[in-house]
């Protein structure tokens, strides 16, 4: 038995905006094991020259990731950058406060940005804004895009790298709005110093982009109030304000887990108004956009102990190690439906992290890496998004919700380039639905498609279990099973399976 039929409007002519390739970014911080044994291990069977694990970067190059950002989060507002640049063996280990770990400093900026270069990645650096400020931060962006002939830029040239980085996106900070962060300030003292810090940067090299902390969820008390003040002192400077959201389940609220994307597309709105309420105060033309740089489904309240009760460790300990399952990965292609239909809005995000904590790839030291099955959905959506993102009209039933209230049983997406057509679909309720694809004065033909379904099992650590949910409810499906042309030669249909994720690849040209 199906739902009430679902109905989707698309054409070529109504369109979001330009995807830009940086909405497929990632994350690494060094936290847990996502530099040590995730993208750095040497003595691996698969280890290159340099200590990089093979297998790990294969699998970010199949996972679509194109940029990522470093070395924090949280740990950035404890870093001294300087420590972990030169001969490694003369480096010294910190304590880092954020996640109460030893940090050896085994990999710094040099390794991780040759890292990326070497991977085709594009690097998004952060700055310590919280125990540091604008002499840190201007001297980092010299090391990294200075030429020759002033004292940080020579000390790169020193130490084996000639030629500039020329690293483009860069954070004022991170979180600065959280108590937790090392360094938490206020919104004005925050402001004063992100403006402080970037108009030396722009001094410097006035071609890079600048991110300044938003809210660090918009559960935060100061949401929204934080935006506004912060974007007053910085407007004029910066190019994008950062975002952050994690989702779970909580107290086995699947309806409400199912609508996250509900929570975050009001997020993005909201966010949207504050900054634009600042630039219509000053009657400014220009548009403040997102950098929504942490983003993921994370258990934050049921697994996570808080950094609080963190004992001090040492040698890359296991933390956040969260095991995803076909229900998690679901919501994650949900997620990813949202922030196509802000492309004009949103032209950077970063899935958080990369590797080992709350991420799509898994390691084992001296071991195998594999794919999570969170990893599905967005390598699929990486590879199929391109070009614009079309405007979608969207009639659908609706589905009560404890979180977030009334949420669409069915969300859409698409993109469009040069005819090639790809469209995401997110089923959230527990009975299949017919979508109805109506697309007058325009041809739609699918040629393939790809679906994941949500499973009702725990998910188990290892790589059998994300094997298994791969093989139960991942992969492509026999287009003619489950899509139909409708009268006309105007409509298509697609049947959704329940609580779904359904990618849908084909041409969409006009008459």
């Amino acid at each position: 038995m199906t739902t009430s039929r679902t109905r989707v409007l698309l054409h070529p002519d109504f369109t979001v905006g330009a995807v830009d390739r940086r909405l497929f970014g990632s994350f690494v911080e060094h936290l847990g094991r996502a530099v040590y044994t995730g993208i750095h291990e040497p003595g691996h069977p698969t280890s290159d020259d340099h200590g990089f694990r093979r297998d790990v970067a294969d699998l970010t190059r199949e996972l679509g990731v194109t940029t990522v950002r470093y070395p924090g989060g949280n740990f950035v507002s404890n870093y001294r950058w300087e420590d972990a640049v030169g001969p490694v063996e003369q480096r010294k280990p910190f304590l880092d406060l954020a996640w109460r770990t030893v940090e050896p400093n085994l990999v710094g900026t040099d390794e991780f940005l040759q890292w990326a270069e070497r991977e085709g990645i594009e690097p998004m650096m952060a700055v310590n804004l919280g125990t540091r400020g604008v002499e840190e931060a201007v001297a980092l962006l010299e090391y990294c895009n200075g030429r020759a002939g002033t004292r940080w830029a020579d000390l790169r040239i020193a130490n084996g790298r000639a030629e500039p980085y020329g690293v483009k996106l860069w954070c004022l900070g991170n979180e600065m709005d959280g108590p937790w962060q090392i360094g938490h300030k206020d919104a004005h003292e925050y402001g004063k110093l992100a403006r402080n810090a970037g108009a030396a940067m722009k001094l410097v090299d006035p071609s890079i982009e600048l991110v300044v902390c938003g809210s660090s969820s918009m559960q935060m008390p100061t949401f929204g109030e934080w935006e506004r003040t912060v974007l007053e002192y910085t407007y004029d400077l910066v190019d994008h304000i950062s975002m952050h959201a994690y989702y779970e389940e909580v107290d086995g609220d699947r309806a409400s887990f199912l609508g996250s994307g509900t929570a975050m597309n009001r997020f993005i709105e909201r966010v949207v108004a504050s900054a634009d309420a600042v630039g219509a105060q000053r009657r400014s033309d220009k548009r403040i956009t997102i950098s929504f740089d942490e983003w993921n489904v994370w258990y934050l309240q049921t697994r996570f102990p808080g950094e609080e009760n963190l004992p001090i460790q040492r040698d890359a300990p296991r933390i956040i190690e969260d095991v995803y399952s076909g229900l998690d990965a679901v919501v994650v292609g949900d997620l990813l439906v949202t922030l196509l239909n802000h492309a004009d809005r949103v032209p950077v995000a970063c899935l958080a992290q990369l590797v080992n904590v709350i991420a799509p790839i898994m390691t084992e030291p001296g071991g195998e890496a594999w794919r999570q099955p969170t990893f599905h959905p967005f390598a699929t959506t990486a590879r199929l998004a391109e070009g614009e993102a079309l405007e979608l009209r969207v009639s659908t039933s609706t589905i009560t919700t404890k979180a977030h209230g009334e949420v669409p049983a069915v969300t859409a997406a698409a993109t469009l380039s040069d005819g090639a057509v790809a469209l995401f679909l997110t089923n959230r309720s527990a009975e299949p639905v017919e979508v109805e694809l109506a697309h007058l004065g325009a041809a739609l033909e699918v040629t393939e498609g790809w679906a994941m379904t949500a499973d009702h099992e725990p998910a188990v650590v290892g790589p059998e279990h994300a094997e298994k949910v791969a093989a139960e409810h991942w992969g492509a499906f026999d287009v003619a099973g489950r899509v139909a042309a409708g009268d006309g030669g105007t409509t298509t249909r697609v049947t959704l399976l329940p609580e779904s994720w359904t990618a849908l690849s084909g041409t969409l040209t006009t008459h």
